[in-house]
């Protein structure tokens, strides 16, 4: 049995699937972030290693006939080739960028667009499996704006100046106020500050938690979210494009607040466009490696 490896390199998780061309799991493994643009080296190979172990236990490697991985940092592949060779991974290694697998994970359609809100926030076109253009994706100090890590940053924003200003607390700053420890102006800041910057995506779901309640702030940092994106996506896309958009990352795929207002947006600017919600981005990655594979053998000459 020939099986293909798809690998989701992300900012929060790693996740890696095995499946068959048809796309029938055959295992599956997960770790922590890997991404690494912004996790250090060592938590990178540690990561990646342990997401390609728990996925290859069920399978004969030697049956693995193609890999494609997926990542931000798609230009620093040889930590994931590392792994591979230590892991006794043999087969060809296909490293794209996030959104080319985002975009499979979508659809089966050659070309479009694909917006993706997971920890970080970007927008490309895609053709035939390659980037034509891209907008934001620039990291959470330069960009990434819509993102989880944008939602949870504005989240403490709006809680910090909430608490300063005395006003009494909505369901937003109840949450994230449990979760911070703090419940006051300056320790809540100091407490914020102590932690690394990455991980204000984890005040994320307390945002979709608090909108889903109607709670006033967080529908406001959702709606301010959605307009970023959706201005994120014009940056790479033409009025009157009807080719399909996918929303993918686990924030647009999870909090349906959020996904809602960038459907009625998009919907708005692009009426004719299909709107598709992407499946996990490992299976999008299986996918592009399962036709990597079908190509190469219809390329390969018949023996005589």
């Amino acid at each position: 049995m020939t099986l293909v490896l798809g690998i989701d390199i992300g900012g929060t998780a790693t996740r890696a699937v095995v499946t068959t061309l048809g796309g029938t799991r055959a295992g599956s493994g997960r770790a922590g972030a890997a991404n690494p643009v912004t996790v250090p080296a060592a938590e990178v190979a540690a990561n990646l290693t342990a997401a390609l172990t728990e996925a290859l236990s069920t399978v004969d490697r030697a049956e693995v006939g193609a890999a494609v991985a997926g990542a931000a940092g798609a230009s620093r592949p040889a930590v994931l080739r590392a792994a591979f060779d230590t892991l006794g991974v043999r087969c060809p290694l296909h490293v794209v960028g996030d959104a080319v697998v985002a975009f499979a994970a979508g659809t089966d359609a050659p070309a479009g667009s694909v917006l993706i809100s997971g920890t970080g926030a970007v927008a490309a076109e895609v053709r035939e499996g390659d980037l034509v253009r891209t907008a934001d994706g620039l990291g959470w100090l330069l960009g990434d704006l819509g993102s989880g890590f944008w939602i949870g940053r504005a989240a403490a924003t709006a809680t910090a100046r909430a608490l300063y200003r005395g006003a009494p607390p909505g369901r937003l700053v109840e949450l994230v106020c449990a979760e911070v420890g703090e419940r006051a102006g300056d320790p809540f800041v100091a407490a914020v500050y102590e932690r690394p910057p990455r991980e204000l995506a984890a005040l994320a779901p307390l945002v979709t938690t608090a909108a889903t309640a109607g709670d006033p702030l967080a529908l406001s940092i959702m709606d301010e979210a959605a307009g970023h994106l959706c201005r994120t996506l014009a940056g790479v896309r033409e009025p009157g494009d009807r080719s399909p958009i996918v929303l993918a990352g686990g924030v647009l795929r999870q909090c349906l607040p959020l996904r809602q207002a960038v459907h009625d947006r998009l919907t708005a600017a692009w009426p004719d466009a299909p709107l598709r919600t992407a499946g996990p981005a490992e299976e999008g990655a299986a996918r592009l490696a399962a036709r990597l594979l079908e190509a190469s053998s219809r390329r390969r000459p018949a023996r005589s």
